[in-house]
């Protein structure tokens, strides 16, 4: 289990996952009209927030992680003490025009329909959601027993769970979608084509019905 600091460290200093994440902010900040509200939901240490906010755009950040927390008050502080970076306990304290969900946030649930339910509350009619999820068709997996044990599981439900400690599941990007009708339709979905086979991550696009 990481420290906040430890997994602050660790992401920073990982060059996959840095091109990852610039990726996902960049795609963020195209979809966020000038000076919107954002909430970063499961916000980590802050890595994302903190460049929200430096794009001019107020970020409120639900995180339940308490280490993660603690972190992102010390990464944060200076944006916290301007109230650009927000912390609230639940994502029902705010109102904005998008929210994202970075590295896998989404793969903690195993079923993502009273989530879509709530979130539906939190975003205005015509916003967005934005999720990296861990991409269930990764051909990288398939070396690990537990990926070959479950690939007819995806093909048949699109949806397994890897039996771990952290309990993380995996999804095909239909079932999240069925999950969030009716309150969101899939607008985007990247990777497609053979680059479902060579990405660790897919970013899924929702828009607020």
């Amino acid at each position: 289990m990481h420290t906040g600091e430890q997994y602050h460290k660790f992401i920073l200093n990982s060059p996959r996952d840095q091109a990852v994440r610039d990726r996902f902010q960049k795609i963020a900040l195209e979809l966020l009209p000038a000076g919107t509200d954002m909430l970063d939901f499961g916000a980590g240490t802050g890595i994302d927030a903190k460049a929200y906010a430096a794009s001019g755009h107020v970020t409120f950040v639900y995180e339940p992680s308490e280490a993660m927390r603690g972190y992102l008050a010390q990464y944060c502080r200076d944006e916290i003490d301007r109230g650009t970076v927000v912390t609230v306990t639940s994502p029902l304290a705010c109102k904005v025009q998008g929210v994202t969900a970075n590295f896998a946030v989404l793969n903690y649930f195993a079923d993502h329909s009273s989530l879509f339910e709530e979130l539906s509350r939190v975003i205005h009619h015509g916003g967005f959601f934005l999720a990296s999820m861990l991409n269930p068709y990764y051909l990288g997996d398939a070396r690990y027993h537990w990926w070959r044990a479950n690939v007819m599981k995806l093909m048949r439900s699109g949806h397994y769970a890897v039996p771990s400690e952290s309990g993380i599941h995996r999804f095909a990007p239909r079932v999240v979608a069925r999950s969030a009708a009716p309150h969101f339709r899939l607008e985007r979905l990247i990777p497609r084509g053979f680059g479902t086979a060579t990405h660790l991550y897919m970013f899924l696009l929702f828009r607020r019905a």
